[in-house]
């Protein structure tokens, strides 16, 4: 029964690992493929269109509504203890550091992960993939890479742009519902921030990217074969995604502000 026991945990344990180290292996020779040639330049072109500028309405959206109702937030747990002067550069500094790159890299997961992971998928079902390496064309290469080059960089222009929508939304909210002078608000937003908020956050969108983009090339490469395979791996993408992104925040955040 003890060995029975040990079994039963030490399988899943071990199934964690493997999957662990696969993507591990991955990651290091996508990497690596990003530092020699050949470069597929209009391959690059196109993921940028598809991850960077198609992404933009969605990321925009989201941090115009949330930082409209972070201010709406602040403004009222301020006001039990007569602080609402710090609403803008809360507001600000919640977008840019935290609110903005998180935000943002879950949205982007829940748009391009799972496309990633489904074109690639339908790829492998379809032998397209296996046509490619017929052609002496590496797979690692054509798809692989420019995704993952084109997320990494455009990630962070995301957070940039979304930043500046959410700090407008909360510029909007305080001139518009809570009294505040307009001038004043941005004032303190401007006055209180620093360039670390804003830069912390932009590279927290380039990881943020990159494991997107790394979680969508992985489970489509090695996805099932038939619908369910290509359904499962888009599921797993978006899953993997969302949690590391989630893990990666807290420990760059561990990394930039810890005491």
């Amino acid at each position: 029964m003890i060995g029975a026991a040990l079994a039963a945990i030490g399988r899943p344990a071990l199934d964690i690992l493997g999957a662990l180290g696969a993507l591990a292996i991955f990651a290091g020779r996508a990497v690596s493929h990003l530092l020699r040639p050949p470069f597929f330049a209009r391959e690059f072109a196109h993921q940028m269109l598809q991850i960077g500028w198609l992404s933009l309405p969605v990321v925009g959206l989201t941090a115009l509504f949330t930082g409209a109702a972070l201010a709406l937030q602040i403004y009222d747990g301020s006001s039990r203890f007569s602080a609402e002067t710090v609403v803008p550069t809360i507001t600000a500094i919640g977008m840019v550091r935290e609110l903005g790159p998180v935000l943002g890299g879950l949205m982007v997961a829940a748009r391009v992960a799972s496309s990633i992971a489904a074109e690639i998928g339908t790829m492998k079902v379809t032998e397209q993939i296996d046509a490619l390496v017929t052609l002496s064309t590496d797979p690692m290469k054509y798809l692989t890479v420019p995704r993952i080059l084109a997320a990494t960089l455009s990630l962070p222009l995301l957070v940039a742009v979304g930043d500046v929508i959410g700090i407008m939304g909360g510029w909007m909210i305080g001139t518009g519902r809570l009294g505040f002078n307009s001038a004043s608000y941005l004032k303190n937003t401007w006055d209180y921030l620093e360039f670390w908020d804003v830069g912390s956050g932009l590279v927290k969108g380039a990881a943020f990217g990159f494991i997107v983009a790394l979680m969508g090339c992985y489970y489509g490469m090695t996805s099932g074969r038939g619908a369910q395979g290509v359904g499962r791996a888009t599921k797993s993408a978006v899953v993997a995604a969302s949690i590391g992104i989630l893990a990666a925040n807290y420990l760059l955040t561990e990394v930039f502000f810890a005491a």
